[in-house]
């Protein structure tokens, strides 16, 4: 029955104390807004500036720090935010992020130079290259691509067409040694099945 619970093997009226009320499952009572359970009794929570009431709050602390406040120890302590950043609700790290087309730097925030052949990133907190180029320091490189070499997917570097290898700056063409193919990538060699792989040729496996 509502407004009892078992004790034992009887029914055993739930007594509510000042400032709480039935819970929904009517056998154990809850406080109201702003007060906490103690022991058997409601005690009214002490909500320091700067704060209001929350039972969803850290700690079961019953309170949360207004927005631009942040807890510090039992109170709560006003967020500084530099020029062109903004508040963040979070009660880690340092309270606020930068706009876009600026970023943290030495607790303030900086503007972004975006370079010649460069954008801003999808985060507003870094550029990219364009495909084409590289990114080198603060600028944007155009990327050499060597004789049967293309354009990668990624837009920054090259690849050597199959049958040639990367060597430093150019697309070299690949030795292919007797009893060897060209491997999957198109870039390397693998030798044929009972033999193996010996330096530059390939050695016939032991019987």
């Amino acid at each position: 029955m509502r407004g009892f619970h078992k004790s034992a093997n009887r029914c055993v009226a739930v007594e509510v104390p000042t400032n709480a009320y039935l819970s929904a499952g009517g056998d154990d009572w809850e406080c109201n807004r702003g007060f906490r359970k103690t022991d058997l009794r409601c005690t009214a929570i002490t909500i320091p500036a700067n704060a209001h009431a929350d039972d969803s709050s850290n700690f079961g602390s019953g309170w949360q720090c207004d927005r631009g406040y942040r807890e510090a120890g039992r109170g709560c302590m006003r967020i500084v935010v530099p020029a062109n950043a903004y508040i963040v609700n979070s009660q880690y790290g340092r309270g606020w992020d930068c706009e876009r087309g600026f970023r943290e730097v030495s607790g303030r925030c900086a503007p972004i130079t975006v370079p010649a052949n460069g954008f801003l990133a999808r985060g507003g907190d870094d550029f990219e290259c364009e495909r084409g180029f590289a990114k080198r320091g603060e600028g944007c490189t155009a990327v050499q691509i060597p004789e049967n070499g293309y354009l990668d997917t990624s837009g920054a570097r090259f690849r050597c067409d199959r049958g040639f290898k990367e060597d430093k700056a150019a697309c070299a063409p690949l030795s292919v040694p007797t009893d060897a193919y060209i491997d999957y990538s198109g870039n390397d060699w693998r030798c044929t099945d009972g033999f193996h792989k010996q330096g530059t040729t390939c050695k016939a496996d032991r019987p």
